[in-house]
């Protein structure tokens, strides 16, 4: 069992930067692939990064890659997603998630365990 939460989210403006952490328990955590996934209002749940479990390997989408970055610290049982050069359409509730296998982590219906997310608002 692996219990996960974020921390992080807020409101900036357009151009700025935040970064969200997510914590988890449990002594497992170094053997899962973790993920952000992101969900806007009125829209469907989509993948943002992901990391393999020892951080060798990680994956983005296009609409992120070059500005976000995801890391993971083992020994915090941390993984964090810094987004720079935020736009107003990377607004939504960001979720992080833990995978068991380390494949297929761009999709949500492949991860075991979920938090429940934090808000992140980009302004105009």
């Amino acid at each position: 069992q692996v219990q996960l939460v974020e921390s992080g989210g807020g409101l900036v403006q357009a151009g700025g930067s935040l970064r969200l952490s997510c914590a988890a328990s449990g002594r497992t955590f170094s053997s899962y692939a973790m993920g952000w996934f992101r969900q806007a209002p009125g829209k469907e749940r989509e993948f943002v990064a992901a990391i393999n479990w020892s951080g060798g390997s990680t994956y983005y989408a296009d609409s992120v890659k070059g500005r976000f970055t995801i890391s993971r610290d083992n020994a915090k049982n941390t993984v964090d997603l810094q987004m720079n050069s935020l736009k107003p359409e990377d607004t939504a509730v960001y979720y992080c998630a833990a995978e068991a296998t380390g494949w297929g982590l761009n999709r949500g219906n492949r991860y075991d365990y979920w938090g429940r997310g934090t808000q992140v608002t980009v302004s105009s």
